[in-house]
């Protein structure tokens, strides 16, 4: 299913596709460096405290609306007519590759209420491995969309 007077705006809705994939992936490649950095302090300090706030501003103020807003324009992308062939095996890659990153957001998010409580218990070495999450995820999602492999 397409929307055909989506066509004239296809530019536009790209070019706001990508900012929203920018500003998401930011997020996405800092939250977890602050894990990394607030695991390193002590819970209750003033460090701690400073974390928390710097936490939930980047995930209220910047990932979650930038996430919503890849959601909503890539959506409105695949809606518009000839922007995807539906036989092609590349975008069945690419929102896998999506999904996972967006399941990897919720994941983020449950973390940094781990941290808002004091009860994280994982290492500094573990969300230095998830810090290459995103990473991985969105050099899947680029090659599909601009190599087109399969």
């Amino acid at each position: 299913m397409t929307i055909a007077a989506l066509a004239p705006y296809y530019l536009w809705l790209k070019a706001a596709h990508v900012i929203s994939v920018i500003a998401w992936m930011a997020a996405m490649f800092y939250l977890p460096r602050l894990y990394v950095y607030h695991c390193e302090v002590r819970p209750g300090s003033a460090a701690s405290e400073r974390f928390k706030v710097m936490e939930r501003r980047l995930l209220r103020a910047i990932a979650n609306p930038a996430m919503i807003a890849t959601w909503t324009f890539g959506i409105l992308l695949v809606l518009t007519p000839g922007v995807i062939d539906w036989s092609a095996g590349w975008w069945h890659m690419k929102l896998t590759a999506v999904i996972l990153m967006s399941g990897l957001h919720g994941a983020f998010s449950g973390w940094r209420r781990d941290f808002l409580h004091d009860r994280n218990r994982r290492s500094a070495r573990f969300y230095r491995i998830a810090n290459e999450l995103p990473t991985v995820l969105m050099i899947v999602i680029v090659i599909m969309v601009i190599v087109r492999p399969f």
